[in-house]
């Protein structure tokens, strides 16, 4: 029975291959345009830093490339899927399967199972290598392209509340009781959040309950001075595991890590719709390249001397293009609260296939 919803062998290596090929074909020119005109604006702030040279310039277009794949590899998918429809109705050999009694699901379907590997092999490498690559660039980036400190699990630009003040840290790295801060700022603030003092260290360590600043410099507003100090212990309230979850970048992690920092920040008390949504798209996401065949097929079917074989090509792009945007509409609406995560994930790839569904059978079956 599975057999019978895929046309021949020949077929469907025939279909499978012209399928693949215009895939990598798109995404590798894609990626290529996409990273010169990234480079092109990114290279002066990196060359901008002393020391930094060529070798820079290729290490931020390692990291950067695996996150213009895995973002453009769902629309090489349907602008691969118009390639492949259009000369193959253009030719006539849409018309020819379908008067050899195919329909239009089988024609599809060796599209359909390309996709399918497409959407595996996109979640496996999107968690192997673009969540890595995704959480350094982030780092450096915010670092301003500075050298990343060595410890591994470095995290930017963390801010962290003591009661009415606050405590700052450029880079924080390390775990537990050997958790390291570096160019700390801790703001002394009254009940009405004016700043008294502002206390400044070039590093932090968790010691005698709290965090030891050494050789502090600190600014008092009212006398408006600034003093070095003796190593001085703040934030006496803030922990290593309030420090740890912190701030979580759901696109810097894989699924299994992020999944205990959301466990970490639920039994902390913390909300976590807008982390349980990226969660969810872990899987949706990739698996938006499976639905791309099936929203661009409308440019397979019909008479190619009709004249209306562009409008069909242009109804197949809007309607991916369309995807995308209900798909970033619904997330932002999880984030705020508007949809659980769950449906804020998976309602419009299934909406999508729905609809794209309706368009097939309605104008072909």
């Amino acid at each position: 029975m599975f057999a019978d919803l895929f046309p021949s062998r020949t077929l469907t290596w025939y279909l499978a291959r012209l399928f693949i090929t215009r895939i990598l074909g798109v995404l590798v020119l894609l990626v290529l345009v996409l990273q010169m005109l990234d480079l092109l604006s990114e290279s002066g702030d990196i060359l901008a830093v002393p020391g930094n040279g060529e070798a820079q310039l290729w290490y931020y277009i390692s990291l950067r490339t695996p996150q213009l794949i895995a973002r453009f590899l769902p629309y090489s998918v349907l602008l691969a899927t118009l390639f492949t429809f259009w000369p193959l109705n253009q030719n006539s050999e849409v018309i020819a399967m379908r008067a050899a009694g195919l329909s239009a699901h089988q024609v599809l379907a060796p599209l359909l199972l390309t996709a399918a590997a497409v959407s595996l092999v996109s979640f496996a490498f999107n968690e192997t290598v673009v969540a890595r690559a995704t959480g350094t660039l982030k780092v450096w980036n915010e670092l301003r392209y500075y050298p990343i400190p060595k410890e591994t699990g470095t995290r930017s630009n963390v801010y962290l509340r003591d009661g009415p003040n606050i405590l700052v840290a450029r880079t924080v790295s390390g775990s537990g009781a050997a958790t390291l801060m570096e160019d700390v700022t801790f703001y002394r603030r009254d009940g009405a959040g004016i700043v008294l003092e502002q206390v400044r260290s070039p590093r932090a360590t968790f010691a005698e309950g709290g965090w030891k600043l050494q050789s502090p410099r600190a600014f008092t507003v009212a006398s408006t001075s600034t003093q070095p100090q003796a190593d001085r212990v703040v934030a006496q309230s803030i922990t290593p595991a309030q420090v740890a979850i912190s701030r979580v970048d759901p696109d810097g992690e894989n699924i299994v890590s992020l999944s205990h920092k959301i466990s970490a920040l639920r039994a902390a008390g913390r909300r976590t719709d807008e982390l349980d949504g990226k969660w969810w798209h872990k899987f949706s996401g990739p698996l938006s390249a499976l639905l791309m065949p099936l929203l661009g097929s409308v440019a397979a079917f019909g008479l190619a001397r009709s004249g209306q074989l562009l409008v069909r090509a242009v109804v197949g792009m809007a309607l991916g293009f369309a995807y995308f945007v209900v798909d970033n509409a619904a997330l932002a609406m999880g984030n705020f609260g508007g949809y659980p995560p769950l449906i804020a994930a998976w309602a419009p790839f299934l909406l999508f296939a729905l609809v794209g569904e309706t368009v097939l059978v309605r104008t072909e079956e």
